[in-house]
């Protein structure tokens, strides 16, 4: 019997010796898809096109001549473009609309003989930290169903934690990979901006997006990472700038690192269960030779001010294109042109989305620009220097991910701000362009998870990939 809980790696060597196939994993993930379709982690699933492709690396692994990839079952969050597949952003706006190309990722995911098994749902058109804002229903964490799975990737952490996948992609565009894997107790990883080509994705705020995986382990994303990262020239973003073999710095050795603790991100009113969880692994890392070091950001009480002035500036901007004329959703209701443009927007995006927009919209405007968009420019700055002041001194940071643990569904969906206070340490990752991690650390009382997030400096997946698989490694 297929064990969709062991790791890739025992998959993998059962797949080579031939005690075991591709197909009937596949098999066994679309059952289990089915069977726990009240997670509502999955928008489209690929059944037949999944039985199909899975016979075909079958059949390459027999013939000896398998990519890197081959067995990893991945599912795709549905605001990446897969070529004849629909790409809804789970919102009403492109509920219909199937792309017309293939993302970067998912070509070379596709030669490196990953499969995919679906579209995964998420907040729309990535805007949301819960799960809640899809037109299509909000999703559930698999650990306590009550609960939000956190957001925007919310379908793809969910794909993985409820092990409906062995991996999958999401986007972080302020902590939307690594806060869902935080509360459903999985790994997640943001690149470094530029890292990852971003051709293909659809934009929520072009400056800030980034494709990054999920698995079970740091060790499997590393394994993603390697096939996905590297230059794109569709992507103008895209950083000319070598991929190291990751799975080789894994080394389970973390001797003679600096590991910094920012205090902005351990105050007195932190969660206690969340502090004593860390502190427990922070212990374990210096037990093992790491060097801890209290680091301060100073900037770091502006981040989520500046953050939601910039990244509504160009949501604002980026969605300016669904205006019902060319493609997506166009209201039957219009008489007129300005008529099909308001009832088109006004009806094909949900409350958020609407939301993001005008504030977007009004620190653009005349008058306020420079008030508050070219002011949390400058901001933006100081925080990357921030950054880059205590990268001299540390190879990475170590910080919680999330102030609290998975929430009640509907529990901040009527209160905004403090639905956005829960990215206050995701962020800056996004704000200065670094990478960060996510891995699980441990479980409050009530048995939901708790994450460990640590944050590397500009290109140095590297560093912080061989500390999550070595916290993931002690107990």
């Amino acid at each position: 019997m297929v064990n969709l809980h062991e790791p890739y790696d025992l998959f993998r060597e059962k797949l080579l010796n031939g005690t075991e196939t591709v197909e009937q994993r596949t098999q066994a993930f679309l059952s289990e898809i089915i069977k726990r379709k009240e997670l509502n982690a999955f928008l489209t699933v690929f059944e037949e096109e999944a039985m199909q492709r899975a016979k075909e690396i079958d059949t390459k692994i027999q013939n000896g001549t398998a990519g890197s990839l081959a067995g990893m079952i991945v599912a795709v969050k549905d605001v990446v473009c897969m070529k004849g597949k629909r790409t809804t952003c789970a919102s009403k706006m492109l509920a219909d609309y199937e792309a017309i190309y293939d993302a970067t990722v998912v070509q070379r995911l596709n030669n490196a003989d990953a499969l995919f098994i679906g579209k995964t749902n998420m907040d729309e058109f990535a805007m949301g930290s819960s799960g809640e804002n899809s037109a299509f229903g909000a999703v559930k964490n698999p650990v306590d169903e009550t609960r939000v799975p956190g957001g925007s990737s919310s379908g793809s952490a969910v794909a993985v934690a409820a092990h409906l996948s062995t991996s999958s992609l999401g986007t972080d565009t302020g902590g939307s990979i690594r806060q869902p894997a935080g509360f459903c107790g999985i790994a997640g990883l943001k690149p470094t901006y530029g890292r990852v080509s971003r051709y293909g994705l659809v934009a929520y705020a072009s400056s800030f997006d980034q494709i990054g995986p999920f698995a079970h382990s740091a060790r499997d994303i590393a394994r993603v990472l390697q096939v996905i990262a590297g230059y794109d020239e569709c992507d103008s973003t895209s950083a000319n700038i070598p991929v190291p073999n990751y799975l080789e710095a894994m080394n389970r050795n973390v001797k003679g690192l600096r590991i910094g603790m920012p205090k902005e991100y351990f105050p007195d009113a932190l969660n206690s269960e969340i502090r004593s969880v860390l502190q427990k692994k922070i212990d374990l890392l210096k037990a093992h030779g790491a060097e801890i070091v209290e680091v301060s950001l100073p900037h770091s009480e502006y981040t989520i001010a500046t953050y939601y002035i910039l990244a509504t500036a160009e949501a604002s901007s980026n969605l300016a294109r669904y205006d019902g004329a060319r493609y997506g959703y166009r209201s039957r209701q219009a008489n007129d042109l300005e008529q099909m443009y308001t009832k088109s927007r006004s009806e094909g995006f949900g409350e958020e989305v609407k939301r993001r927009i005008m504030l977007g919209t009004y620190v653009l405007s005349s008058g306020y620009y420079d008030a508050y968009y070219r002011k949390a420019q400058k901001v933006r700055r100081l925080i990357q220097k921030d950054f880059l002041d205590v990268f001299q001194h540390v190879d990475c940071l170590v910080t919680p991910i999330a102030p609290t643990t998975a929430f009640k569904i509907g529990e901040k969906v009527s209160d905004p701000l403090q639905m956005y206070l829960n990215d206050i340490y995701t962020v800056s990752a996004n704000l200065a362009g670094i990478p960060g991690i996510c891995v699980n650390a441990g479980a409050d009382a009530n048995g939901l998870p708790i994450g460990i997030q640590f944050l590397g400096k500009q290109f140095d997946e590297a560093t912080i990939l061989r500390v999550a698989d070595f916290v993931e490694s002690i107990h």
